[in-house]
Formats: structure tokens, C-alpha cells, sequence
């Protein structure tokens, strides 16, 4: 299986890209990750409403632009699905029993994820009802994806 995590912005903590990296390098056994960050839209600190709706309409033609054919495609959205960890493995396997074997996760910039982007999603999934940086959101993904392979494979992770 083939996961991509596609996002807007760059990671600048380097805690947190120390933390995917070592989220990546344990998926390595389970699945093909393949991470691909998007340049965010300049605006100014104080845009009006307009220039931010433009700014993330030109963010999620970026995003919509990277995702692999055939891909079964997630929205991760603060109103989307609120599933446990074993929630996710059990779709995981269910998504892999039936052929589909590309993954591509989304996640937006600050301004979220474009209504077009929304709309060719095929689940809006909300990592928590709390809100996250949008680097942060990128490891709890990037783990969660990890926990549900050690749950398929019936491997040992902390409950």
C-alpha cells in the first residue's frame, strides 16, 4: 500500500520534523510513505476575507493537482468523523481487502481546505475536536497512520 500525506506549508520545528522522521522510518515495513509539501499562498497578515477564499482556492488547486490517480482520498477537517485509532486500522484493512491501495491524505494550510478540495474528498476525517497546528496535525497523521499498521498486523502498541 502506498500512503501519501499531502499538505501545504513547511515544517519548520525541527522537534516535529524529527518526530515524522521517525514516524517514517518505522513505517517503512508496512507501507510506501511518500510526503509531499505544498508551497502556501502569500497574503498579507491583515488579508480581508477575499483575498483569503482566493488564496485557498489557489492552495487547493495545488492540492488537487498532487494527488495520485486512483487514490482513495481524506480530508483531514475539524467537522469530519471523529474515529478511534482501531476505527482507522479496521477501514485501512477494509480499503485494502478491496483494492484499493493508494492513500492520499490531505491536509490544508491555515485557511483549511478549499470547498472544491472538500467535495473530491472521499472522507473528512478530524484527528480531535481540539484544534492543532497544522505541522502538529502532519505527526499525529503521520503516527495514527503508523498505529493502524502495528493494529493490522496484530503487533504490539501501547492502548
Amino acid at each position: 500500500m502506498q500512503v501519501h500525506i499531502i499538505a501545504v506549508g513547511k515544517i519548520k520545528e525541527k522537534y516535529l520534523q524529527e518526530g515524522i522522521a521517525e514516524y517514517q522510518k518505522r513505517l517503512r515495513p508496512y507501507v510506501k510513505l511518500n510526503i509531499i509539501e505544498l508551497t502556501e499562498e502569500k497574503r498579507p497578515a491583515s488579508a480581508s476575507v477575499s483575498v483569503e477564499t482566493a488564496a485557498k482556492e489557489k492552495e487547493g488547486e495545488r492540492i488537487l493537482a498532487a494527488i495520485p490517480e486512483g487514490s482513495n482520498i481524506i480530508a483531514l477537517d475539524m467537522q469530519g468523523q471523529s474515529w478511534s485509532s482501531k476505527e482507522l486500522a479496521g477501514t485501512v484493512r477494509r480499503w485494502e481487502l478491496s483494492g484499493q491501495n493508494q492513500l492520499a491524505f490531505l491536509i490544508g494550510g491555515d485557511l483549511g481546505l478549499s470547498p472544491a478540495v472538500l467535495a473530491r474528498s472521499d472522507l473528512r476525517l478530524s484527528l480531535s475536536r481540539m484544534t492543532f497546528t497544522h505541522p502538529m496535525a502532519r505527526l499525529l497523521l503521520v503516527e495514527q497512520v503508523y498505529r493502524a499498521f502495528r493494529i493490522l498486523r496484530g503487533e504490539p502498541y501501547h492502548k
